[in-house]
């Protein structure tokens, strides 16, 4: 049955596609909750683009001064036309402020890249360490099927006690609900993987194993270069400057606003005709007209001294996080090291003196099981430690938005 659940796996292996990293994320970059930012952009843009209209027109028709008569001699027919100019200055300022915001858009968009990015390479690595646990757990499993037949032919010679074969197939049958974990594992970064993509989320594919480990644990933060790069930081920067063009907007405020005012009388009762022709101007600097931009304009100043603030408080939460990376990340690479270099090897060389010991009849089939089981642990561990290390990585590039 075992058999031929792998052969099974191995042809839809063969007919699954082959996705390294950089075409992950590329499709992730095409993520609709991204091209969504990119329709409110759009919006915004073309919002801008009707920032310089000014009002409609006013027309207006009917009597004017007419006495309640039936044939009045007196008044006249009116038509009348009112035009307001709004101020050109008031017109740029806002076309400008406009114009702002789809700046912050975009950088609102290039952070939500970045944290899609980051889930995806996670969520990648993670799939990559599964796969060599897999294979893992198929080198235990030809290590025990060989252990369970040496076992068995020396079973009918005498040579083996009963009970140890059971332990082995026991050992056996243990590692089918670990792959069964793992696969269930693999199954659910793909789904997540898929949704990433905006792919059908049961598409099956394969990923390239191959990875590499960043020295990040030696750089030096560059405080200059971590704003540079961050887009949350770009995006308060554009805040910034939002809030900037939205002062000169009420600062525009302060400018008058023009009207002209025609009408044309036709007269009753033999009564010339008559016209009106007049200019109006508005006067915002009065003290009850000037209250409203002036609390505007000390309101945006205590924004941008907080948006300064909240810049200040994520580059040093930035920093810190960055520092705590960069040790963790020096203390798993030793930590992984020593499973390399020291831990593993110990532990093999531990295998194969039991094993060598069984095949010259003077060890038992437990002590070979042991150092089996012992072995393949601390491989899982060692592999655990590179998930923790590659999270470390990508944790990183995160914070630096290094992609």
């Amino acid at each position: 049955m075992i058999v031929i659940l792998l052969l099974c796996m191995a042809g839809l292996s063969a007919k699954a596609q082959r996705l390294p990293l950089d075409s992950v994320l590329a499709r992730v970059k095409t993520n609709p909750a991204l091209q969504a930012y990119d329709a409110r952009a759009s919006a915004q843009d073309a919002y801008a683009t009707g920032a310089r209209s000014l009002d409609a027109p006013k027309l207006s028709a009917g009597q004017y001064q007419v006495p309640y008569q039936l044939n009045p001699n007196g008044g006249a027919f009116m038509i009348q036309a009112e035009q307001m100019f709004i101020n050109p200055a008031k017109l740029k300022a806002k076309q400008a402020y406009m114009q702002g915001q789809s700046k912050v858009t975009a950088e609102d968009k290039n952070y939500l890249k970045n944290q899609l990015i980051a889930q995806a390479k996670q969520y990648y690595y993670e799939r990559v360490v599964l796969e060599k646990k897999l294979a893992l757990l198929q080198h235990t499993q030809d290590l025990l099927e060989y252990m369970l037949k040496d076992a068995n032919i020396r079973l009918t010679y005498g040579k083996e006690k009963l009970p140890n074969i059971y332990k082995a197939k026991a050992e056996l049958f243990e590692l089918d609900n670990t792959r069964e974990q793992i696969n269930s594992e693999i199954r659910q970064k793909n789904i997540m993987l898929n949704t990433l993509m905006n792919r059908d989320k049961q598409a099956a594919f394969l990923v390239d194993t191959n990875y590499v480990l960043k020295a990040y644990e030696t750089t030096i933060t560059d405080t200059a270069a971590l704003a540079g790069a961050r887009s949350d930081i770009k995006g308060i920067n554009r805040n910034i400057d939002l809030q900037q063009l939205s002062a000169q907007m009420e600062y525009a405020k302060r400018k008058p606003d023009f009207g002209v005012q025609a009408a044309h009388m036709q007269s009753y009762g033999g009564m010339s005709n008559q016209y009106v022709l007049m200019g109006s101007i508005t006067i915002p600097i009065v003290p009850w007209a000037s209250k409203e931009y002036k609390a505007n304009l000390k309101g945006i100043h205590y924004e941008v001294e907080e948006l300064q603030q909240k810049k200040l408080d994520i580059l040093n939460q930035a920093q810190g996080q960055l520092a705590g990376v960069k040790t963790d990340m020096g203390s798993k690479k030793r930590q992984l090291r020593n499973y390399e270099q020291n831990i593993i090897p110990a532990l093999q060389n531990g295998y194969k003196t039991a094993l060598l010991a069984y095949d010259q009849n003077t060890g038992d089939l437990p002590s070979v099981l042991n150092g089996i089981k012992d072995l393949q642990m601390a491989r899982m561990t060692a592999l655990d430690r590179l998930q923790e290390l590659l999270t470390l990585q990508v944790a990183y590039e995160r914070e630096y938005e290094s992609n």
